[in-house]
C-alpha cells in the first residue's frame, strides 16, 4: 500500500465487546476512525472486524524434536496468520526467531526465551535443563533474552514415581521468580498436575499453562493473585491418547492423565466463575499444528464460557494483558475481517473473510 493509499473497513468494527463502530479507515499502516481528506487509492472491505487474534501460548520455531529451521518456522508462522492470529506469545521456543521482527507480513511474537525444566524432566530438545542451584541464574538469562516473559516447566512425570511431579523446590521457584520481576519480565508455567499449583502461586508466578490441576481449594487462590490461566484445552484433548501410550510403563501416570482430561471443562469453567483470567492459547509447535486458535475458542465455549467472553480472551482482553493494543485509534492496523458478527457465533472465526497486517491486506 502506498503513502497515499487507503484501507476502508466497513460494515461493524468491533472495537471493543460492546463498542462497535461503522467504519475505519487504515492511513499509514494505522487504525483513524476520522475520514481522511483527500484520499486516494480507497480499497474497500465490508464484514465484521476484530482486532488480529492472539494465541497466548504458541511456539513458532519448535518441532517434535527441537528447533527448526527458519524456513519451517515461516510456515509455521504464515499458518498462524492465516487462521487470523497476527499476535503471538511465544511461550518457550529453543530458536532464535528475531528475524520475524524484520517481516511486515508475518504475526508479532511476544516471546518468553527458551523453557527452563528440571533435568531430565521434560522433551528431550525443548529447553535448558537445570538443577535448583542454577534456576536464578537461568531465569535471569531468559529474561533478558525473552520480551518480558520466562516459560517454566513446573511439573513432568517423574520416572522413579511413575507420575507427574512438581519439578522446583518452593524455595527455588520464589527466588527464581523474584529475579525475573527484578529484570521486569513475568512468569509462566507448564503444570498439568496439583502438586506444584499452590508453591508457584504463593511464590508470585504470573501465569499458568493448561493447568489442568486446579482444584476448589486452590481457584481462589488464583483469583485473589490475579494468576491468570491459558487452558490449551486442544492440547488436552490428546491426553488420553498419551495416557493409551503410556498405560504398561507408567500406569498411574496414565490414569493421572485421564482424570485430569476428564474435568477439563469443569477446572476452566470452575476458575472463570471465580474470576480467574482465562486467555486463548493453542500450544501449537512441537506435536499440535498451527492454526488452531479458532478451535481453541470453540472449546472454551464448551466448557461454559460466555461466547463474548471467549472471544475477548482471544481478542480485546488478551492484547490488554500482553499490553498491546486492539483497535485503537493510532494503533498498528493488525485486524481480521468475517462475515457476520462473531459475537453471535464464534464459529466463524474459522472462517476469515480477510487478514489486516500492518495495514496491508495479506489474506
Amino acid at each position: 500500500m502506498s503513502d497515499r493509499a487507503v484501507l476502508h473497513v466497513r460494515g461493524g468494527v468491533l472495537a471493543g465487546p460492546e463498542d462497535v463502530r461503522d467504519e475505519l479507515w487504515v492511513v499509514g499502516g494505522r487504525v483513524s476512525y476520522d475520514r481522511p481528506a483527500g484520499a486516494r487509492d480507497v480499497t474497500s472491505v465490508e464484514g465484521w472486524a476484530l482486532p488480529g487474534l492472539v494465541d497466548a501460548h504458541c511456539h513458532v520455531g519448535l518441532g517434535a524434536h527441537g528447533p527448526v529451521d527458519a524456513d519451517v518456522a515461516e510456515k509455521q508462522a504464515l499458518t498462524d496468520r492465516e487462521a487470523g492470529t497476527l499476535l503471538i506469545r511465544d511461550a518457550g521456543s529453543p530458536s532464535d526467531t528475531r528475524w520475524v521482527d524484520d517481516r511486515e507480513d508475518l504475526p508479532k511474537i511476544i516471546r518468553a526465551g527458551r523453557h527452563i525444566a528440571r533435568t531430565r524432566r521434560y522433551i528431550r530438545g525443548y529447553a535448558h535443563e537445570v538443577e535448583p542451584a542454577d534456576l536464578v541464574a537461568y531465569v535471569a538469562r531468559e529474561a533478558r533474552r525473552g520480551d518480558g516473559w520466562v516459560k517454566l516447566v513446573g511439573d513432568w512425570i517423574d520416572r522413579d514415581l511413575g507420575d507427574l511431579a512438581a519439578c522446583w523446590p518452593r524455595e527455588a521457584a520464589q527466588a527464581a521468580i523474584a529475579e525475573a520481576h527484578r529484570l521486569g519480565a513475568r512468569v509462566t508455567a507448564h503444570c498439568f498436575a496439583e502438586d506444584s499449583l499452590r508453591d508457584l502461586v504463593e511464590a508470585g508466578i504470573d501465569c499458568v499453562e493448561h493447568a489442568t490441576g486446579l482444584t476448589e481449594d486452590l481457584i481462589p487462590l488464583f483469583a485473589e493473585r490475579g494468576v491468570a490461566i491459558v487452558p490449551t484445552l486442544v492440547n488436552i484433548a490428546t491426553f488420553p491418547d498419551l495416557a493409551a501410550g503410556g498405560e504398561q510403563k507408567y500406569p498411574a501416570w496414565s490414569a493421572h492423565m485421564r482424570r485430569l482430561h476428564a474435568r477439563r471443562y469443569d477446572t476452566v469453567r470452575a476458575a472463570y466463575d471465580a474470576g480467574v483470567p482465562v486467555f486463548v492459547g493453542t500450544d501449537a509447535g512441537g506435536s499440535l499444528p498451527h492454526g488452531l486458535v479458532a478451535a481453541e475458542v470453540e472449546e472454551l465455549v464448551r466448557a461454559g464460557l460466555p461466547p463474548l467472553r471467549a472471544l475477548a480472551a482471544a481478542t480485546w482482553s488478551a492484547r490488554a494483558w500482553l499490553g498491546r493494543p486492539a483497535l485503537d485509534e493510532g494503533a498498528p492496523a493488525d485486524l481480521v475481517v468475517y462475515d457476520t458478527d462473531p459475537r453471535e457465533d464464534v464459529r466463524v472465526l474459522a472462517a476469515p473473510r480477510r487478514i489486516v497486517l500492518n495495514g496491508t491486506v495479506v489474506g
